[in-house]
């Protein structure tokens, strides 16, 4: 080739080199106005939309809202029988006028904010500056003070970790009902004195350091016998940490936590009983209780002979309540849960009434979670309270008074976005469900004492919040505010779009949102990222209206289109939906996502199913590993920060609740670090040394895998920091990787984005 022929070329790639420039993404510019994102699209910059809404008693209700001038506190008085209320906002300049004149110091109205804001009919209260004010005339020019306390604050302890067990030891004596005795452990050993200390007995003398007597005692409500549970405890396990750069030392430091992992030994309890006046004792037997993951209670039933007792066994396809008998001992199942792969304990509600002969329950006993009212005494359904393909999401009051239940729910509206939660009451007998928030959106309600008043909060992802007052009984609401957008769309904000389309089964909707950038361009080619969280704990796509999406809105910025989804495996479309997660946690969803991101694609050619990425933390963490491992003809890189990616390495009740138990070699097939060697796409992986939620050693071990499978890798270590997406070091690596990996571009210079 001459010089001529080179130079000719070389002209030709320049220019178009700079063709695709005019349309480059991933570029300086990008990344300046993605990380300028927050400043623009956060809360305060959304006006009139109500937040801590709360009620003081009946009729007073009080929120704060932003506007252009700042925060303001606004409260509302209700009179009896009338859903109106009038609504007064706090005069927030002569109040700032009012806190700079007492405190000396130069109190600006736009930043002024109050903590622990209250209101009654005649003045409000709240927490500023170090003491507690009670306000005259605030809704005026010349607010008053009427009281004004310096707040003391109780010294603090460091609570429990939430890993830790409760040894339930240690408690004080504990006063029978009438006054006149107090039963306390003492030597691993249940005894009763009277309240002065004096004529001290045992009730029992077989307590042992390893099988001792809890001090979490209960009395009969008639004060003749006392309740506990001796626990025979198990070994427990540790996980250590080294933090390498602690703030007030040189040297590194170590730290424990206690950890139990699947397949861990637990500790036992055995509900006992003991009669008072004649010392008598009341063992029972263990055979309804026998496989305990874990047991709650007892406590006495209103009768002073029967307690009541919950048993969830291990590996959590069993759950009883159980009542035991004080005098006789025998244990006898009131409500059985089964299930051949898991009842989901963490959603059980149960509710006494009618002088315990009646119960109602919850259960997912029909594949959809419904309550059930349970005849205690023959121990069997009376009827079913709810019922169709919809889900019961919580119960908020059970009224006995006026035989009526209010609770939340899901999908009860055909042709709504199912995971939408509404409320409603519906009576004992199952008759008359009404809906108390209709309109179509994600609702979240916040009711008055006795249940006949509501402020009901409602969005999307694509539509402003709407706040309401409502009556229980019915009537035309009164709107309090709605919300004001036109700050952020002034500035460029794009509503995610939500999106359904089938999954694996070619006709189950799975829904989930499009994330576009401020700037795009249907013209164009974008990667797609998808953010990932999986699992039957919750449902995870964001259905409420949100100005910035931490995991999404900057992301996309830089020339992504980002989605979200929850796929088979999560919660709240019946319990046939969820246990396709069972023993097969890297299924994850993946064969439903996958057809609804290509379905997207389909609708919106600018998706480029070729470039497609994936990122998570925890389980998300674990799972957007797995993508790469086990669908590398479709995710083309992955971001795994802080993922549990053994099960076996992780924490015992989030694990044997969706792998089972005992351990067996489904735990194996679903590791990432067993199938390390798979790896055929690029990956990064970050951990948090002080990882407190997912044993760090997690990260590490994949990592050592990877290393002995000869695979290359990323590997981002963050000091310090505990369990975590990445942190803002984290979050511009992940930017930089996929920029990188899915757009082929060279990300700019970090000190460039400073300047």
């Amino acid at each position: 080739m001459n010089c001529k022929t080179l130079t000719k070329g070389l002209i030709l790639q320049a220019l178009f080199l700079s063709a695709m420039n005019l349309h480059a993404q991933g570029t300086l510019e990008d990344y300046q106005r993605a990380y300028s994102l927050y400043g623009k699209f956060n809360a305060t910059q959304v006006y009139d939309d109500p937040a801590d809404i709360r009620w003081n008693g009946n009729r007073v209700f009080h929120y704060s809202a932003y506007t252009p001038e700042g925060i303001t506190y606004y409260v509302g008085q209700t009179s009896d029988g009338n859903v109106q209320a009038e609504v007064k906002a706090v005069d927030m300049e002569a109040l700032s006028g009012l806190l700079a004149r007492e405190t000396g110091k130069d109190i600006q109205r736009k930043n002024l904010r109050l903590s622990a804001f209250g209101a009654d009919s005649a003045t409000v209260s709240f927490e500023f500056g170090g003491y507690r004010w009670n306000i005259r005339d605030a809704f005026g020019s010349h607010p008053q003070t009427d009281r004004k306390e310096e707040i003391k604050k109780a010294p603090w302890h460091k609570p429990r970790h939430w890993m830790e067990v409760d040894d339930e030891k240690g408690a004080g004596p504990v006063v029978s009902p009438d006054g006149k005795l107090q039963a306390y452990i003492k030597n691993d050993n249940v005894y009763v004195s009277h309240r002065d200390g004096s004529h001290e007995r045992a009730l029992s003398n077989d307590g042992t350091v390893g099988n001792y007597y809890s001090s979490w005692i209960r009395w009969s409500p008639d004060s003749r016998h006392v309740a506990t549970n001796k626990i025979r405890p198990a070994q427990k396990r540790y996980v250590y940490y080294v933090e390498s750069s602690p703030k007030n030392q040189l040297q590194p430091v170590l730290h424990q936590q206690e950890y139990a992992k699947p397949g861990d030994e637990l500790r036992f309890k055995v509900p006992c009983a003991f009669n008072v006046e004649t010392g008598k004792a009341t063992i029972p037997s263990t055979e309804l209780f026998a496989r305990q993951y874990d047991l709650f209670g007892p406590e006495w039933n209103a009768d002073s002979r029967t307690l009541t007792f919950e048993y969830n066994e291990r590996g959590h396809k069993t759950y009883r309540v159980l009542e035991l008998d004080a005098e006789t001992g025998h244990v006898r199942t009131l409500v059985e849960e089964t299930s051949p792969t898991f009842v989901n304990h963490q959603r059980m509600f149960r509710h006494k009434l009618d002088g315990d002969r009646r119960m109602i329950w919850m259960s997912e006993r029909d594949n959809w979670n419904h309550l059930y009212m349970i005849d205690l005494e023959r121990g069997k359904v009376e009827r079913q309270i709810t019922k169709g393909e919809w889900v019961v999401r919580r119960v908020l009051k059970v009224d006995e008074e006026r035989r009526t239940i209010y609770f939340t729910a899901s999908g009860v509206n055909p042709g709504e976005d199912p995971y939408h939660v509404h409320y409603y009451k519906i009576g004992f007998d199952g008759k008359d469900m009404v809906c108390l928030t209709p309109e179509e959106g994600n609702h979240s309600a916040v009711f008055n004492e006795d249940y006949t008043l509501l402020v009901d909060k409602y969005s999307t992802v694509e539509r402003a919040p709407v706040t309401v007052l409502r009556s229980t009984d019915g009537g035309q609401p009164q709107t309090l505010a709605q919300a004001d957008l036109s700050q952020i769309r002034s500035a460029g904000w794009v509503a995610p779009e939500i999106f359904t389309a089938p999954g694996r089964d070619g006709k189950t909707p799975m829904w989930g949102i499009i994330q576009r950038p401020t700037n795009f361009d249907p013209q164009k080619k974008y990667p797609v990222i998808e953010y990932i969280y999986s699992g039957p704990g919750d449902a995870y796509t964001p259905k409420s209206f949100l100005p910035y999406n931490g995991y999404t809105t900057a992301l996309a910025e830089l020339g992504f289109i980002v989605v979200q989804l929850d796929a088979m495996g999560t919660s709240y479309r019946g319990k046939k939906f969820e246990e396709v997660c069972y023993k097969n946690l890297k299924d994850a969803g993946f064969p439903d996502r996958i057809q609804w991101i290509k379905a997207a694609a389909e609708k919106y050619p600018c998706m480029d199913t070729t470039r497609v990425g994936i990122y998570g933390c925890s389980a998300g963490g674990q799972e957007s590993m797995a993508a790469v491992l086990f669908h590398p003809e479709f995710y083309k890189a992955a971001y795994s920060s802080c993922g549990c990616h053994d099960n076996r390495m992780d924490k015992i009740w989030w694990n044997e609740q969706w792998m089972g138990y005992p351990v067996d070699s489904s735990y194996v097939e679903c590791s990432n670090v067993e199938n390390a060697w798979r790896l055929t796409r690029p990956l990064m992986l970050v951990v948090g040394e002080m990882d407190d939620n997912v044993d760090p050693a997690s990260t590490l071990q994949v990592a050592n895998a990877l290393i002995k499978a000869g695979k290359d890798f990323e590997l981002v270590v963050l000091p310090g920091a505990a369990h975590t997406m990445g942190e803002s070091f984290g979050e511009h690596k992940r930017f930089d990787f996929f920029v990188e990996e899915l757009m082929g571009v060279r990300p700019p210079k970090w000190e460039d984005l400073k300047k």
